[in-house]
């Protein structure tokens, strides 16, 4: 068979437990919890509102502080980058010339009887097979044999085929509601050029063993005989509707005694348009010049009709953005600078290895702004939760000058960049100059998904710790940097430990959390510490009073050694590399 499993069931993570952590220990908790939540929703508790601040952080300093951490662009130049900070809401003939009030909607369908919502194109079929002989076991026959029904036997919501298999197999309510009693084999994902991705599984049923196949609903299906399609919910044909548009936006209203009709607006669903509509101020008030970048980190919503996958998909969201604007016939050589630095930058803070990846988009995948031939890539992270398959982390797409095009239409501004170092050479031998729209290279990363992919690959369970597990963050990532002990209550040992915390403080203190704890025995205060991800802990023992000595514990080894107690501040800067 050549489709493949990518990842074993048993060497990924679980994601109940990376929940149950992230509650436990202060990461994440939902949002109103104590009135029962709100779904789409979360609120960072203290040990992760600074994990996605450091997140944060290191992606203004390395883009806009140093211009891509000092790396040469394509021209050979150091690359120049700005930053603005627009506003939530905009003007809602913003959102009409981007598009997103006319074409920002997705095919939703509901489920009559469940009352539950999703979208059209998120509906897999599913096919269950009879067994046959070892010589006809491989995906070519089995995907035929499913195609050959337009009607399903079976239904599933997901992202990818693999996540909506993935789903029935596993979820003990969709399990039992598709008469599944259990997974026999590990999913296996593929490409099929009749039907594009899929997904693929033994499993055991009432009727016995069969083998599954999740595939794309076939073109149409949904509108023509939605009636006719089982629930993904409970098995049962005759719930689903048709797909009907349902806008993403949210909507509210200005002004006091205003009403919807004459004074909506709507709360931006993405960051990117505040910047285009302030390309001509960002150039008339400074000294920039094409080819530049404009920066925006902020909060974006969109009204998710199934928000799932912890803080994957959700309603409130915070995006780090670029877009960098070069003249169109620079833009191939600028895309594919921001595509391997991002990937390269994502790598040096611990994504690595196999569970990210850098995929280019096919031609059908690219968005409305794109033309044939733009590049269009996502950086991928190999979440439990998409396991064996991934989920987006950062897009990097060629927008040409499809968004400044739409704002100077609809607005009847005048956005087109004047460029002196190029056009026609006049008489005294220097160019007249060009005027053009600029091209547009967007990397759009999503922040509360990079602090979820570093939460993700920084659970390590670990059985012969206490603590069971911990958190292997980069150190400069890590929200406490160090955690400062005094073996015991007494003795002069909180003595001389609490200066050390404040002079640590002060010196590390803009970076992240000092820890400093002298309740419980030393192991417990260790495997809290394993639990928070702190790489580093200093503790005073009775050698520090006669010796002058600490002993440093170092999270991922364990390895202990003694080091002097006035050496700690430079140790510490030596090991978050400042």
């Amino acid at each position: 068979m050549s489709a493949n499993a990518e990842q074993t069931e048993s060497s990924v993570k679980s994601m109940d437990d990376i929940m149950s952590l992230c509650k436990r220990r202060g990461f994440i908790y939902p949002a109103s919890e104590i009135y029962g939540g709100v779904n789409g929703f979360w609120d960072y508790g203290p040990l992760g509102a600074q994990l996605k601040k450091n997140l944060r952080d290191a992606w203004w300093t390395d883009v806009v502080m140093k211009g891509c951490d000092g790396k040469l662009g394509p021209n050979g130049k150091p690359v120049e980058i700005v930053p603005v900070d627009t506003s939530i809401i905009q003007n809602p003939k913003v959102w009409e010339a981007s598009g997103h009030v006319g074409g920002f909607n997705d095919p939703m369908v509901d489920d009559k009887e469940t009352k539950q919502r999703f979208r059209a194109d998120h509906l897999f079929a599913v096919y269950l097979l009879e067994p046959v002989n070892e010589m006809k076991t491989d995906e070519h026959y089995f995907i035929g044999g499913a195609i050959e029904r337009a009607i399903p036997d079976r239904t599933a919501v997901g992202n990818t085929p693999t996540e909506a298999l993935k789903a029935i197999c596993n979820e003990s309510t969709l399990r039992k509601a598709n008469g599944i009693k259990k997974l026999i084999s590990g999913i296996f994902s593929g490409q099929d050029h009749r039907v594009g991705s899929f997904a693929t599984a033994w499993v055991s049923t009432s009727n016995g063993e069969r083998y599954i196949a999740c595939v794309p609903l076939s073109d149409g299906i949904l509108e023509r005989r939605a009636n006719e399609v089982p629930s993904p919910f409970t098995g049962k044909a005759g719930h689903l509707t048709p797909p009907r548009a349902f806008n993403l936006m949210f909507k509210t209203v200005l002004g006091a005694t205003g009403n919807m009709e004459d004074n909506a607006a709507y709360l931006r669903p993405e960051t990117a348009q505040g910047i285009f509509i302030n390309f001509k101020n960002v150039v008339d008030t400074t000294r920039v010049a094409v080819p530049f970048g404009i920066a925006q980190t902020g909060k974006a919503f969109r009204n998710e009709v199934t928000p799932r996958n912890f803080t994957f998909r959700s309603r409130e969201f915070e995006q780090m953005e670029i877009e960098f604007f070069c003249h169109p016939d620079e833009a191939a050589g600028w895309y594919a600078f921001w595509r391997d630095w991002r990937m390269e930058w994502w790598q040096s803070l611990g994504l690595e290895g196999d569970n990210l990846i850098l995929r280019e988009h096919d031609s059908d995948e690219l968005a409305h702004y794109a033309k044939e031939g733009a590049g269009t890539s996502d950086i991928e992270y190999r979440f439990p939760f998409t396991a064996p398959g991934f989920g987006e982390l950062e897009g990097i797409a060629d927008r040409t000058n499809f968004d400044l095009k739409q704002h100077a239409e609809h607005a009847g501004a005048k956005l087109e960049y004047f460029d002196n170092t190029r056009g026609e050479l006049a008489k005294n031998g220097q160019p007249k100059g060009e005027r053009y729209l600029p091209h547009v290279i967007e990397p759009s990363a999503g922040l509360d998904r990079g602090v979820l992919a570093l939460l993700c690959e920084a659970y390590t369970p670990d059985p012969e710790r206490a603590s069971g597990v911990y958190m292997k963050f980069h150190p400069r990532l890590a929200p406490i940097k160090a955690a400062v002990f005094p073996l015991v209550k007494k003795d002069g040992m909180p003595e001389v430990a609490a200066p050390l915390a404040a002079a640590l403080r002060k010196r590390f203190g803009h970076l992240g959390t000092i820890e400093y704890d002298e309740k419980q025995s030393i192991g417990k205060r260790y495997a809290r510490m394993d639990e928070a991800g702190c790489p580093f802990c200093f503790t005073i023992d009775g050698d520090t009073l006669t010796d002058n000595t600490v002993t440093v514990r170092h999270r991922d080894t364990l390895d202990q050694e003694r080091i002097a107690i006035d050496s700690v501040p430079d140790y510490l800067a030596e090991k978050l590399g400042l």
